[in-house]
């Protein structure tokens, strides 16, 4: 006997929702044996019902009442990828408080109030999937929260935003400057009209955040993800990072530092010095890729498409199938589980007390004794130097220094004297330096 089938409510029907019905259609056959029983639209919420759209669905299922499609009866599970914090948040919490099946690809949801979801998903015994919301195409959540759960991950490195990635690996391999490769991106697509979020890093923020809270058990939201864009990096920092063996990438960091008693995690978007010979070095264009690290299993690597209709829902259909199959197999287990739990509730530990390494780069007078004051900084707030190197005299000297390990909060002390020297004509760019030593 054939199982009823399951019902969606589908919440948007721009580029991934659209892909997503294209899917659930042309693969209708093969969603049922997977499920064990027929996935079908219960009703499309779209802001203009009325409007011609090319998608293999009746229009009669349109509907602008988004809010009155999720409570309706005979919906079984909430597809949302409208995005946004409102409605959104209205609509999912109340699915899930209704014992609804919910997926999501609203990273900016999960970033601000993941917590809101997971206490509506406990209370309603209703699963909550998200696999969308973070690299795209890529197996990567369900891994943290599934797959590792048994595991103490330990730090997870990633490039989470496409568009970044683009315009910096344009900027290695051509030497062009930042907006001659962004005027590229926009071009070919990958970056929007405005790439505010891209650039200036707060969707890599909100990915950020999603990661860490899965992989440390701790809510982290995204205003407690330290950001810094790539808009200043400049042709120049690129020709220096080859220079060292490097390339340039703007990374998501989240780290678990300190012992059982002082446990704490940092969470951190930023432009960075990787070397050449890390694993996230090759990933160019438009991909996506993180590096997780965990005791037992060691270092893991997920690659591949990290945004585009087309790979976005396939994530989501992936998690369409894993909220259906349970609705059909029944109550076999706990239900309400997130991934998203907080047992763990560690401190975010804030950007001054992160350590790492870094490259600055002076413009100074080419006189007697420079090198000597300049280093005297550093020593007096407690910063290594690792290496020191002098291009050009004159008008044009420049010192290019590299670090060792030192706190964020003794480089920006180190720097903010360094403005002051009456020697340095510019502080030209601080960057971080992350791997290899």
């Amino acid at each position: 006997m054939t199982a009823p089938a399951v019902r969606l409510a589908l919440l948007g029907c721009g580029t991934v929702g659209a892909e997503v019905v294209r899917l659930l259609h042309e693969q209708a056959s093969d969603l049922a044996a997977r499920v064990g029983a027929p996935v079908e639209l219960a009703g499309i919420a779209v802001r203009r019902p009325g409007r011609a759209r090319d998608v293999p669905a009746d229009p009669a299922l349109f509907t602008a009442d988004a809010l009155g499609l999720v409570k309706r009866s005979d919906v079984d599970v909430v597809v949302e990828v409208v995005g946004g914090i409102e409605p959104a948040r209205t609509w999912l919490v109340e699915a899930l408080r209704l014992g609804k099946g919910v997926v999501t690809a609203n990273k900016a949801l999960l970033a601000e109030d993941g917590g809101a979801l997971h206490d509506a998903a406990v209370a309603g015994g209703a699963d909550l999937y998200f696999e969308a919301a973070v690299a795209g195409a890529i197996p990567l959540l369900r891994p943290l929260r599934e797959s590792l759960h048994g595991d103490r991950i330990t730090r997870v490195t990633g490039i989470v935003n496409g568009t970044t990635n683009f315009i910096l690996s344009a900027m290695d391999t051509t030497g062009a400057g930042f907006a001659e490769a962004l005027e590229e991106a926009t071009a070919l697509g990958y970056a929007e009209a405005d790439p505010t979020a891209d650039v200036e890093g707060f969707d890599a923020a909100a990915k950020a955040a999603i990661l860490a809270s899965l992989a440390f058990h701790t809510r982290v939201s995204a205003a407690e993800v330290y950001r810094e864009g790539i808009t200043e990096i400049t042709a120049a920092d690129v020709a220096s990072a080859r220079e060292m063996g490097c390339v340039i990438k703007l990374l998501c960091l989240a780290e678990q530092t300190g012992g059982q008693a002082g446990r704490a995690v940092s969470v951190r978007v930023h432009p960075a010095m990787i070397p050449r010979s890390h694993p996230l070095a090759a990933v160019g264009g438009a991909f996506n890729a993180v590096f997780v690290e965990a005791d037992a299993a060691g270092q893991l690597m997920f690659y591949g498409a990290g945004a585009g209709g087309a790979p976005t829902a396939s994530a989501v259909l992936g998690d369409i199938v894993a909220v259906a199959r349970a609705r059909v197999s029944g109550p076999t287990g706990q239900r309400g589980q997130t991934g998203l739990e907080a047992y763990a509730d560690l401190p975010v530990r804030p950007i001054g007390q992160v350590v790492t390494r870094y490259h600055v780069r002076l413009d100074v007078a080419d006189r007697p004794g420079v090198l000597a004051t300049v280093a005297g900084v550093f020593a007096r707030h407690e910063v290594s130097i690792a290496t020191v190197h002098q291009t050009g005299r004159g008008s044009e000297a420049t010192l290019v220094i590299v670090t060792h390990g030192a706190p964020d909060a003794a480089l920006a002390a180190t720097v903010a004297e360094l403005r002051d020297l009456p020697i340095v004509r510019t502080v030209v760019s601080v960057l971080r330096v992350e791997g290899g030593e």
